[in-house]
């Protein structure tokens, strides 16, 4: 992960950004512009009014430059021409040609890089200012300095030149390129050892622009052996000098693996680490995203960064206000997790609620490096009662992630942690789900209930008494208790069953007797008359025996209706009664019947056609009638429209809970809720038995 140089500073260099009131502001007019730039043009020469006078344009053309709203102004005005004319030493009059030094020395080369460099803030202006010859004046101005005569004068003119190379090489990689072929930076690397940490300052934030996705420049800066001083300018006292080298050596190292091993050999790891606990958060964001980057291909690196004392530095950030630095350390994080020796120890350090408490953020990019952090310590089962501890698996299934990549990302998280359930793992949790304190066995139940096999369930939920700790939540006084509870339940019944009742329809029933479509209702051959809305429906006792055990002991038990020619039936519709004598044949169950049609199939005993009358009622279901449903079921001991109902309130639980009557309703099926799961987990584990 590479960084602009000038990302997080709130300034480009040598730029004031003021907030002005329009109402208040008065903009210089083009003619006091022109006043200077026609100075500037008039005054190139070693006479002390001109230099004076050349003084008072630059450093006028800088003030004004300071507000963004005249830049274009000045540049349309002709100023940068004559500002670069004046960053070189003037031509000497005959009458001046023994002055040493020259009137202003230092001072007007200043004046024009600064206003120069505050130009070139803006990208439009930037190779204006470079075909104008401005590069080689600069770098000219950067051998300026002299180890033993060198004036704050000096070093406040090598400083305003260090600053415009960075504005004028900012995102543009043609100028970056054209700094190197101008020779700037040698002098750039030399200027690291000066004494003035100003300088210091400056000379590397130049050379951190130039680093900056620039191949060519990275190789030249190593090669003139800039990285020794890097790394002793990341154990300086002074925050804004640690901050540009890390800076430096972060765009050094990034997609440069040679370059990197260079650096650790340098020793710059540890100096690293140190600056994690710095008083400055820009020192500390940029050492952590250096520190991502040694361990991005290298796991020996990856534990060294361990054994030094990285991770709880980094967990500490993980809970900065600054969103970052929670960005950069979880990054770090995330990248030395993904090596299996030091896992267990950063999850151990306290790292996981954390990092679980950033998937809440609505930064995507800090959201994403937390998920890959917890990813990575997600491969280790000794972690896996830590997850479950701090609520981590309800934690990645209830986030809300930002971009896909994370919604892959926690997807695989979970999917790992499912894939460590098995053999001592679980027994641990099991032990947890047994001997630990109520709101924690809860929590494990509820874990569990998503991540274990399908082979496991009756071991948990049965042997183990998990069943009890999740029906338990069904009755808390907390609804996020309840809810919990009800998913947990929905996804081990989801588990459990290879179709639910709302997944496929029964099949039809399978005649034992069967005469035909033409024999129905048919009086030639009938030998049983049924009185139904006081209309004659004729029948067969043969296929009637064969359909229905109620029709078994109407017909052959002791019933009055044993020898009986016509048989009155009380209390069902002729419609209902004539699809009931049907069911031998296959045929659609409509919801406007269905009801009727149940009641009738339960009375009966017609269990073929009773099952297709529940799946039927069945897709009916809804918020507004699960209830009525339910009783309905109950009345006619439908067993399967009773287990359709008691997915669909624990499916649909939280729509349910905002509605009137929903805690009676959950006393009234929780019962069945624990009879359904029994027989459903104890006829799943016996089903996969080998």
């Amino acid at each position: 992960m590479e960084r602009d140089p000038d990302e997080w500073l709130p300034e480009r260099k040598g730029q004031k950004r003021k907030q002005l009131d329009q109402n208040d502001f008065h903009f210089p007019s083009q003619i006091c512009i022109s006043e200077q730039v026609s100075i500037l043009n008039s005054t190139f020469s070693s006479n002390l009014s001109h230099r004076a006078a050349a003084k008072r344009a630059t450093h006028l053309l800088a003030d004004l430059a300071k507000n963004e709203e005249v830049v274009h102004d000045i540049v349309e005005g002709g100023a940068i021409p004559a500002l670069v004319m004046h960053l070189q030493p003037p031509p000497l009059d005959q009458n001046d040609r023994f002055l040493n030094p020259l009137p202003f020395q230092h001072e007007v080369e200043k004046g024009s890089a600064f206003a120069l460099g505050l130009l070139a803030v803006k990208p439009e202006h930037q190779q204006l200012i470079v075909d104008n010859g401005a590069l080689k004046y600069l770098v000219d101005l950067l051998k300026r300095h002299d180890n033993v005569l060198t004036s704050r004068a000096v070093n406040s003119l090598i400083r305003r030149a260090a600053d415009a190379i960075t504005n004028l090489a900012h995102e543009n990689s043609t100028i970056k390129t054209r700094v190197r072929m101008e020779g700037g930076i040698p002098p750039l690397v030399d200027l690291l050892e000066v004494a003035d940490t100003k300088v210091q300052r400056a000379a590397a934030g130049a050379l951190r622009t130039l680093a900056f996705k620039n191949d060519e420049n990275k190789n030249e800066i190593v090669e003139y052996n800039a990285l020794p001083t890097l790394i002793l300018m990341l154990r300086s006292e002074d925050a804004a000098v640690h901050y540009e080298a890390v800076g430096v050596i972060g765009n050094l190292v990034h997609s440069s693996p040679n370059i990197k091993k260079e650096v650790l050999l340098a020793g710059a790891l540890q100096p690293v680490i140190r600056l994690l606990s710095s008083c400055c958060s820009e020192s500390q964001r940029e050492a952590a995203l250096l520190l991502g980057q040694f361990a991005a291909t290298d796991s020996d690196c990856k534990v060294h960064i361990v054994q030094r004392g990285a991770v709880r530095p980094l967990i500490e950030m993980l809970q900065s206000p600054d969103v970052q630095l929670k960005e950069m350390s979880a990054f770090a994080l995330g990248r030395l997790a993904q090596d299996s020796h030091n896992q267990a120890g950063i999850a151990h350090d306290g790292s996981l609620m954390p990092l679980l408490k950033l998937l809440d953020s609505k930064n995507g990019s800090l959201q994403h490096n937390a998920a890959f952090a917890l990813y990575g310590l997600a491969d280790n089962e000794d972690n896996v009662s830590d997850f479950i501890r701090v609520g981590g698996i309800q934690r990645l299934q209830e986030g809300e992630f930002i971009v896909q990549a994370t919604k892959d990302c926690v997807a695989k998280t979970l999917k790992r942690l499912e894939e460590k359930i098995s053999g001592p793992v679980l027994n641990h949790l099991l032990q947890l789900m047994r001997d630990s304190e109520k709101a924690f066995q809860r929590r494990v139940a509820l874990s569990l209930a998503h991540l274990c096999s399908v082979a496991d369930q009756r071991k948990i939920f049965i042997d183990h008494h998990g069943l009890e700790l999740l029906i338990g939540l069904l009755g808390s006084s907390s609804p996020k208790q309840q809810l919990d509870g009800a998913v947990a339940l929905w996804k081990l019944a989801n588990k459990a069953m290879t179709l639910s009742p709302i997944d496929a329809a029964p099949p039809s029933p399978t005649p034992q007797v069967y005469l035909g479509e033409q024999y129905v209702n048919n009086c030639s051959v009938s030998d049983v008359t049924f009185l139904v809305e006081g209309k004659r429906f004729y029948a067969h006792r043969i296929c009637l025996l064969a359909s229905s055990d109620a029709f078994r002991a109407m017909f052959d038990g002791g019933y009055r209706e044993k020898d009986a020619r016509d048989i009155e039936i009380p209390n069902i519709r002729w419609e209902v009664f004539e699809l009931m004598m049907r069911s031998n044949n296959f045929f659609d169950v409509t919801l406007h019947i269905a009801q009727d049609l149940l009641r009738a199939a339960d009375q009966y005993l017609l269990e073929g056609l009773k099952r297709l009358c529940e799946y039927t009622i069945a897709q009916d279901i809804s918020l507004e009638n699960v209830s009525s449903m339910y009783e309905l079921s109950e009345a006619f001991n439908a067993i399967s429209l009773r287990h359709t109902c008691i997915l669909f309130i624990l499916e649909q639980f939280d729509k349910l809970s905002a509605r009137q009557g929903h805690s009676l309703l959950i006393q009234r099926v929780m019962p069945e809720i624990r009879n359904y799961f029994v027989k459903a987990l104890t006829k799943t584990n016996s089903r996969i038995q080998p």
